[in-house]
């Protein structure tokens, strides 16, 4: 039992630092990954990664980029992506490899940075902002109150994937009709869209919501069509309600991505989000035209950018969109192979019925969006702790019975539901 302490308390670590800048996300890896190699049993770790349907993918996607690396030319940025590729690798790795007591103390965690997080934004715009209270603030707190780079764009993502859990917990509890605990678990929901449209206002945030929240009903409700067409209905109509009565802000960013849509087919060049996104995709997918077996080279987006992109957007390192970025790099099979890596954990998570392949199946739709409108593996700051927050709740619906309730404190554990 003492062998398992040092992963234990490594696996907690990194759960409890998903919020915070992007050292202490590595620290949390290095320190499993360490402790792991350190104590043991890496036969038993192995059956259990190999067991897991996201074994193949990722085998594949690994050998295929080093495959790449071999045969293809090399780059000032070669070292830099080939580190990248197999860090995404090793942090699906590690996740699936998990024993159950390990990923239970990596979700709670999860689960107490994520409530403490919630909590310090309630009170900072509450209280201490209100009443102009402003205590020296620690520079790991930043990123949850104010947009400070990609990292609160990470953040606004997690956040996300605990709105989708949470909405999830608070449909199980309306079909065991106890409305009052499900309005608890809806009010979680609606704080964290109330923060990522405002606090932390992330479109590919309130996107990946607006498309989860009735995926879970259909996940839900799949086998009985009738209360799955009454749900989405309801749904359809509290979504109308709250997009009609949505802030002006919000009206103002849906408007401005339109509007930079429209200006970047017309040949307009700024730092607009999607004037950038539309830059970047159309030079990407010529890319991967130009070479669709091998790619161009690990490392090689970033030069290839340099030749092609607008000079005002030279500067950027990563496309925005992971499987554009490995497909430039590596060709259409590096691509399809990452792409049948997040599908197939998708899958994984949709064949469970119950709540907790419901949880899962939100963190991993929400992983597959956000890959596939920014660089949510490739940019450290987001896909270290994104990637490992959804393959945390991935790998709970692997395990037998309900696993996540042993997260909760004792005297929870029987009042939600587990199914």
């Amino acid at each position: 039992m003492r062998a398992l302490f040092p992963t234990r308390a490594a696996a907690c670590l990194w759960g409890a630092v998903v919020f915070m800048p992007v050292g202490l996300n590595y620290l949390g890896f290095f320190l499993l990954l360490l402790a792991m190699l350190l104590t043991g049993g890496m036969g038993e770790r192995i059956a259990r990664l190999r067991a897991h349907p996201m074994w193949w993918p990722l085998v594949a996607l690994t050998l295929w980029q080093a495959l790449v690396l071999l045969a293809r030319p090399h780059y000032p940025e070669t070292g830099q992506n080939a580190v990248h590729g197999l860090r995404i690798s090793l942090t699906v790795a590690l996740a699936l490899a998990l024993r159950r007591d390990e990923l239970v103390w990596a979700l709670r965690g999860f689960v107490a940075i994520t409530a403490f997080n919630l909590l310090y934004i309630v009170i900072f715009y509450t209280l201490l902002l209100k009443f102009g209270i402003f205590p020296p603030m620690p520079d790991v707190l930043q990123p949850m109150i104010m947009l400070v780079g990609n990292k609160s764009i990470n953040n606004a993502l997690i956040f996300t994937i605990a709105a989708a859990a949470t909405a999830a917990v608070g449909l199980a509890l309306l079909v065991r009709r106890r409305p009052a605990a499900a309005a608890g678990a809806f009010a979680i929901t609606a704080l964290v869209l109330v923060i990522i449209n405002t606090t932390l206002p992330s479109r590919t945030s309130l996107l990946a919501l607006l498309v989860v929240l009735p995926l879970l009903c259909v996940h839900q409700w799949r086998q009985r069509w009738r209360a799955l067409l009454v749900a989405l209905a309801l749904g359809g109509v509290l979504v109308g309600v709250a997009a009609w009565n949505a802030p002006p802000h919000v009206r103002q960013l849906v408007s401005l991505g339109v509007q930079e849509l429209e200006a970047a087919q017309q040949g307009a060049v700024s730092e607009g989000s999607w004037v950038v996104r539309y830059h970047m995709y159309k030079q990407t997918a010529q890319m991967v035209a130009e070479k669709p077996l091998l790619g161009w080279g690990i490392g090689a987006w970033n030069s290839e950018w340099r030749k092609r992109g607008p000079a005002l957007l030279a500067d950027y390192n990563m496309p925005h969109n992971d499987y554009l970025w490995m497909g430039s790099q590596t060709g259409l099979p590096g691509a399809l192979l990452l792409l049948a890596l997040m599908l197939t954990g998708l899958w994984a998570a949709w064949r469970r019925t119950d709540l907790t392949g419901r949880v899962a199946f939100g963190a991993m739709l929400i992983l597959l969006l956000a890959t596939s409108v920014n660089s949510a593996l490739r940019d450290a700051q987001i896909g270290l702790s994104l990637l490992w927050a959804a393959l945390l709740f991935l790998r709970m619906a692997g395990e037998s019975g309900c696993a996540w309730a042993e997260v909760l404190p004792q005297r929870w554990r029987g009042t939600l539901p587990t199914a």
